[in-house]
């Protein structure tokens, strides 16, 4: 098992809290079952000192200074009982039960302990009192507990107990002793269960740095999966749509490589016929290989017609470039796109005229204004109807209708194969036959880019009856 250090610290450092926690619990338990304990001593010694003076309140000689006849041996029995000793004075603080012996050897029983005399005014006034003390090393306690005898609401006398508390350390003691067990046990399962919990914890964590890791590596595949309803959680989601993004940017990242090297082959496919061509032509006519002059009128027409194609190419390298460049500002102004309309079909009229085509117009509204480029939009418009004229058969017609806002332009050729029909806008792609023989490719892209420039989408298929429709679709 791979080690987290996260989960370690968090085991450490929730140890070391707890340890800290259980110190102080313990420190605490100690003074309150220490009070508890001499409270408790404390509160038993005034049962018996009570007990006690209720029994001596009946004896008529206390007061006097006598002996206290039978209850001499009752004091007896619970000086053994309390493991305490007791003294019994009178008003006069004289002590009544001095000859009576002890079964405790720590006390003189002539005279009260120095404790005791401290409390004996306030007992002797009716106060129920105790006292504590502690040796000269601190290793003992002494309680003194003092009771009024009362005798028809005249005290006659006062009772004294007093016992070391050398039990309550050893018990203090003992309990200490459980309790560093029971601590020493709790540490042992919670240390065990933190770690696991500390594991379950850090496991998306460790998730998720072996995904940020395949990501730096081009593995954009990977992915959190975590399913958490929390900040953790989030994040994960937060860093498996990163994944997912950076995926599809380097797929479309490899589709521009891809297009770029398609691009350059295509280029230089197309330049490279016509310079070709050219090289050709001047190669002969410098070595003079042909001498009749129509000959040579046909060579000198045939570069002609490469240098325009090379020029057309050129040009519409140039205005895809600035097309497709966010940055290139087209000239936009407020037009009447029904003009443009009728411009480009009395334009496309004259190319028309030489296949006998005519050019069906039908337009909605004579006012339709825009913001736009107005020669970028006429090319625009040209390019798929000089596109409509190459395809259509002779003695054909053409659609040009605008209305709900859109513009059709349908022709009645062949239509388009279905396999060119996703590919037909990308630049360079065009079919190889006769009528397109001087295509470049890029016209249709062009138009393209164009109609994105004013929020036009621009739609191609194949009509229900024959022949294509491309659709000029404009937002409002």
């Amino acid at each position: 098992m791979k080690k987290s250090k996260i989960a370690i610290k968090l085991t450490l450092n929730f140890t070391i809290a707890l340890l800290i926690f259980s110190i102080i619990i313990a420190g605490i338990f100690l003074c309150l079952f220490k009070n508890y304990a001499i409270n408790m001593h404390k509160e038993q010694m005034e049962e018996y000192a009570t007990a006690l003076s209720d029994v001596l309140s009946g004896e008529e000689s206390i007061g006097n200074g006598r002996g206290m006849g039978g209850y001499g041996a009752y004091i007896k029995f619970i000086d053994k009982v309390s493991k305490s000793s007791i003294w019994v004075v009178d008003t006069n603080g004289n002590l009544i039960n001095k000859n009576m012996g002890h079964s405790s050897d720590n006390y003189n029983t002539s005279t009260l302990p120095s404790n005791a005399e401290a409390i004996l005014d306030k007992v002797l006034n009716g106060e129920n009192t105790s006292i504590e003390q502690c040796n000269d090393n601190h290793s003992q306690t002494n309680i003194t507990v003092g009771v009024p005898i009362q005798k028809e609401n005249e005290i006659t006398g006062a009772v004294f107990i007093s016992s070391n508390i050398d039990e309550i350390p050893r018990d203090v003691k003992q309990a200490l002793t459980i309790l560093a067990f029971s601590i020493i046990i709790s540490l042992i399962i919670v240390i065990i269960l933190s770690f696991i919990l500390s594991r379950l914890f850090t496991k998306p964590l460790s998730k998720m740095k072996e995904v940020a890791s395949n990501l730096s590596n081009h593995d954009y595949t990977a992915r959190c999966n975590i399913k958490q309803n929390d900040e953790i959680g989030e994040l994960g989601e937060i860093l498996d749509i990163l994944a997912k993004r950076l995926e599809e940017a380097d797929k479309q990242s490899e589709k521009l490589d891809k297009m770029q090297k398609d691009f350059i082959a295509n280029i230089s496919h197309e330049l490279r016929t016509p310079i070709t061509v050219m090289r050709g032509s001047l190669e002969v006519l410098q070595e003079n290989v042909i001498t009749d002059k129509d000959k040579i009128q046909e060579y000198y027409k045939q570069m002609l017609l490469e240098a325009k194609f090379l020029e057309r190419l050129v040009g519409d390298l140039l205005d895809l470039a600035r097309l497709q460049n966010t940055d290139f500002k087209i000239e936009i102004s407020k037009l009447n796109l029904t003009d443009v309309i009728n411009d480009v079909v009395r334009s496309a009229m004259q190319i028309a005229n030489n296949k006998n085509i005519t050019i069906n117009k039908e337009i909605e509204n004579n006012i339709y204004e825009i913001n736009g480029d107005y020669e970028r939009l006429r090319q625009m418009f040209l390019i798929i109807l000089d596109n409509a004229i190459k395809f259509s058969k002779e003695n054909s017609c053409i659609d040009v209708t605008f209305k709900n806002n859109q513009i059709i332009i349908r022709d009645y050729g062949e239509g388009i194969d279905e396999e060119h029909l996703p590919h037909i806008f990308d630049k360079f792609y065009k079919t190889y036959d006769k009528k397109n023989e001087t295509g470049s490719g890029l016209g249709l892209a062009i138009a393209n880019q164009i109609a994105k420039r004013h929020n036009i989408i621009l739609e191609a298929k194949n009509a229900d009856k024959g022949g294509a429709e491309f659709i000029f679709t404009l937002k409002k």
